[in-house]
């Protein structure tokens, strides 16, 4: 019976099962065992002549994906690609013997296989398996796409990853350098004497940075919760019981919008080092960035897209009111009133909404037009205004904090305070927080009792950071598109 809703080739696929199980055989599988990996048997026969392959005599058992099948009727080639690379099999009737032959001959582009044999050269020099027993191991019903096209559709790439890592051999390579650049700044922070731990992804509060969040509701309780939008809170309680160096590597979930840098649901690493303060997060985030590089790329000079990015140099050091100076012409350390901040908005096409209460919320709105975008090799900008860091110790200005963001080729990687550990303070920032939201501030954080409670017994001094993991994976990756490093996006419906 013809199924209407299937392609031609579908539909021949299909019809094959009967023929393996009339075989013999389990069209989808049963364990097998590998003795090798492709890129192991590439690596011990790198450079080697038939007749050092011959006497080496290298045996091999190895599984994956048929590639390419050229059919010569009593003999044909195969194209396998595991996990690690690709490699050719050699497979002739007289060698494997009629039955498993005719399990050969039902193959299609896209099946798994298992191979075993011999390695040795063809006339043409390519290292290939000499196939002594040919297994079917799993029976694709789909074909993949065409060989030279691929998935042309950057959006069907990311709605279907899984197809995406078999044809494309760079959204691989995307994918197995993400968890080496996460494990190397792990290495590096365990080795300063951070502790890794993880905390609750729901909070009855919202809290810990200013973003919209995701409400869920939790049914036993009937109490709604959020999706995390930080990690920032429960760290820093951490702290006040005594792990003075505490770190977590999770995943934040904001309720904004989607672009290349962008995504809903994103990973960041979180760090706060007791007894520290903004100049220890400046020379950690700098270190741990060079020695990742180092690590996992083997160089400090990093290409992404047509810029090349040094992170062997010191990286910059400049406050936000010096970068607006710079750029704008305008010196936000004279002395004004926030009338007249306004005033030079307006006159800069800078528009002020209504819950912006303060001339540090009119800096930062010319330093988003005016100075972001040019932050090309790694800057930092400290000494943030008081309005837009609620969680940060004062500078010696109270006017502005002890805080910096990092930027690199125009785009945020990390964002650090000296901590606010004084609960006085810090319940009176919550409370205009709350003035913030009643004025339309969807973003502003809420009270949270349990932490100044926390506080009250007593935080030491501490310098934090937060910085975004996917981020630094597209530095090191040199992609410009955060779908790209994150392995199964966030996408509208088609």
């Amino acid at each position: 019976m013809i199924d209407e809703t299937l392609t031609d080739q579908e539909q021949v696929r299909r019809e094959k099962l009967d023929k393996y199980r009339e075989l013999g055989v389990d069209p989808f599988g049963q364990k097998y065992e590998k003795s090798h990996d492709v890129s192991e048997i590439l690596g011990l026969t790198k450079g080697k002549t038939n007749e050092e392959l011959e006497t080496l005599n290298l045996r091999v058992k190895v599984a994956g994906r048929i590639m390419a099948i050229r059919r010569m009727g009593k003999a044909s080639f195969v194209n396998i690609k595991d996990r690690s690379g690709s490699i050719q099999g050699y497979i002739g009737i007289d060698i494997v013997g009629d039955r498993a032959y005719e399990v050969f001959r039902l193959a299609d582009l896209g099946d798994i296989i298992g191979l075993s044999g011999r390695i040795m050269l063809t006339r043409t020099g390519e290292i290939t398996i000499r196939v002594e027993e040919y297994v079917h191991l799993t029976k694709a019903l789909r074909p993949l796409p065409e060989k030279f096209h691929g998935l042309t559709d950057v959006e069907e790439r990311y709605r279907r990853r899984y197809v995406d890592l078999i044809v494309n051999d760079e959204s691989r390579r995307i994918a197995l350098l993400r968890p080496r650049i996460i494990r190397a700044m792990q290495n590096y922070f365990d080795s300063q004497g951070f502790v890794e731990v993880e905390t609750s992804v729901l909070s009855p509060i919202l809290g810990g940075a200013n973003a919209r969040p995701f409400v869920t509701h939790h049914n036993a309780l009937d109490k709604d919760f959020y999706l995390r939008i930080a990690t920032e809170l429960p760290l820093k309680k951490l702290m006040v019981g005594g792990i003075e160096r505490v770190y977590e590597i999770g995943r934040l979930f904001r309720n904004e919008g989607m672009d290349t840098r962008h995504n809903p649901e994103f990973t960041t690493v979180e760090l706060y080092q007791a007894f520290g303060d903004l100049q220890d997060m400046r020379h950690l985030a700098e270190n741990v960035l060079r020695e990742t590089a180092l690590k996992v790329l083997g160089t400090t000079q990093v290409p992404w897209g047509d810029k090349i990015i040094d992170l062997g140099s010191p990286f910059r050091w400049v406050s936000m009111v010096e970068l607006v100076k710079e750029k704008a012409g305008v010196d936000f350390n004279q002395e004004m009133t926030f009338e007249e901040a306004k005033a030079i908005a307006k006159k800069h096409d800078i528009h002020v909404e209504k819950h912006m209460t303060g001339i540090g919320h009119i800096i930062n709105e010319f330093f988003d037009k005016y100075c972001e975008d040019d932050l090309i090799q790694p800057t930092f900008v400290h000494s943030y205004p008081i309005e837009i860091s609620p969680l940060t110790k004062m500078s010696p200005d109270p006017r502005f904090v002890e805080r910096f963001e990092l930027f690199v080729n125009g785009t945020e990687f990390a964002n650090a305070y000296t901590e606010l550990n004084d609960p006085l303070d810090q319940k009176e920032r919550f409370l205009a927080q709350l003035k913030a939201k009643e004025l339309g501030d969807e973003e502003a954080n809420e009270m949270d009792t349990d932490f100044l409670e926390a506080l009250e017994y007593g935080m030491p001094p501490a310098g934090g950071i937060g910085m975004g993991i996917d981020r630094i994976i597209m530095l090191m990756a040199n992609q410009t598109s955060i779908r790209e490093v994150i392995l199964f996006p966030c996408m509208r419906d088609k």
